[in-house]
């Protein structure tokens, strides 16, 4: 079975501009599209409120990872190219990001849960990004002063 929304034809854009407002219906400020070098944006950047202060959040999307496993699922050609796989992407983290604004709707987690690994560190890396170069440590550790 191919990769959800492998068929899609709604632009990259649009798709976008519904994650932006299903992310300011639930609380998000200040929303910023990066673009990449060839023109596509590759990721979404947001802030939100919690009860630490406000947070810096980047979403964003691996295009390439997509195309990968679409070549690897033998789609039909007309869907296995670059464009298609950024539209694809961004379908997926819509359906993703809309599933979890269910579950903080239900009051089950935070907005700060749902987002952690995607929050901006001061180094302007995501908080994921931060703990794979610290091989997962929260912390530097202790030294051994035996």
């Amino acid at each position: 079975m191919p990769i959800a929304n492998y068929s899609t034809t709604v632009d990259a854009l649009k798709t976008v501009g519904e994650i932006q407002g299903i992310l300011v219906a639930h609380g998000a400020r200040s929303i910023l599209m990066n673009y990449g070098k060839d023109g596509s944006i590759e990721s979404l950047s947001f802030i939100v409120e919690t009860p630490y202060g406000d947070m810096p959040i980047r979403l964003p999307i691996n295009a390439r990872a997509v195309l990968k496993v679409l070549e690897e699922q033998r789609v039909p050609p007309r869907y296995a190219n670059y464009q298609q796989a950024v539209r694809i992407a961004w379908r997926i983290v819509k359906d993703w990001v809309r599933a979890q604004m269910a579950i903080l709707e239900t009051e089950m987690v935070k907005m700060e849960q749902i987002f952690l690994p995607y929050m901006i560190t001061k180094n302007n890396q995501t908080l994921y990004e931060s703990m794979v170069d610290r091989g997962f440590y929260l912390t530097e550790g202790k030294k051994d002063e035996s």
